[in-house]
């Protein structure tokens, strides 16, 4: 009688085969092995063959293929003169703020706004007060000002009480605009405050200062703009 052996091998090495593939890693699953609360669609490839980027909440590294190599800054296209890095950010912190409740924010502008920023502050901060000073201007050039807490403090601290203050208060924009102006302002507790969600918000897109100035298409300004000159920005670039 004729053996079945080979057929049997052949069809156990087929069975293996395709279980192999199966399991096969792509190369962000690789690498995302390699480092503990990275998944594997944090990990993308760039326009430059065997670097591979890693969005880690709005911050953003490089890794070699083998995930042997890290690097952090920016890769620039000089043939465009893009900075991809910071594109790529934009595009997260957008995602992000696309989240928040606006109805959780201090608000002041026009009805129909030519503009929109979001500005990450804090009630003590000297810039954020100066930039508060100007805003009639703002709003009269069609700049709609978002507020969110950012007390550099942190929590447990005398600005992070003033902020929840603030936001514990019936006419928040006028409890806002005293605070700023260095007056006290008193408010009952009102439980469910935005002060820790906004401040860990913060942390998450790499505030480090205030005031932090957020553009509709998710670029980041560090520190404080006049009015006159925020507008042209915004003008010239769109956002």
């Amino acid at each position: 009688m004729k053996s079945r052996l080979p057929t049997r091998t052949a069809a156990l090495a087929a069975l293996l085969a395709a279980a192999t593939l199966a399991h096969a890693q792509t190369p962000q699953e690789a690498l995302a092995a390699k480092f503990p609360g990275v998944k594997a669609e944090d990990i993308r490839p760039t326009p430059i063959e065997g670097l591979w980027e890693v969005a880690v909440g709005t911050q953003v590294v490089y890794l070699s293929e083998d995930g042997r190599y890290l690097f952090r800054g920016e890769v620039q296209d000089l043939t465009t003169g893009q900075n991809l890095t910071e594109a790529r950010q934009a595009t997260m912190r957008h995602e992000l703020m696309n989240g928040l409740d606006e109805k959780r924010m201090v608000v002041f502008g026009p009805a129909d706004p030519k503009h929109t920023i979001t500005v990450f502050t804090d009630i003590d901060c000297g810039y954020c007060r100066k930039l508060h000073q100007e805003m009639k201007a703002f709003n009269d050039l069609g700049i709609k000002v978002r507020y969110v807490f950012y007390p550099r403090s942190g929590p447990g601290t005398e600005s992070w009480a003033k902020a929840e203050a603030v936001w514990c208060s019936p006419d928040r924009n006028d409890a806002l605009t005293r605070a700023k102006a260095g007056q006290p302002v008193t408010a009952k507790p009102c439980g469910d405050t935005p002060v820790a969600e906004q401040y860990k918000l913060g942390n998450d897109m790499g505030v480090r200062g205030t005031p932090a100035i957020l553009t509709e298409g998710g670029e980041l300004l560090p520190g404080y703009v006049p009015a006159d000159k925020l507008a042209e920005y915004l003008d010239a670039h769109g956002s």
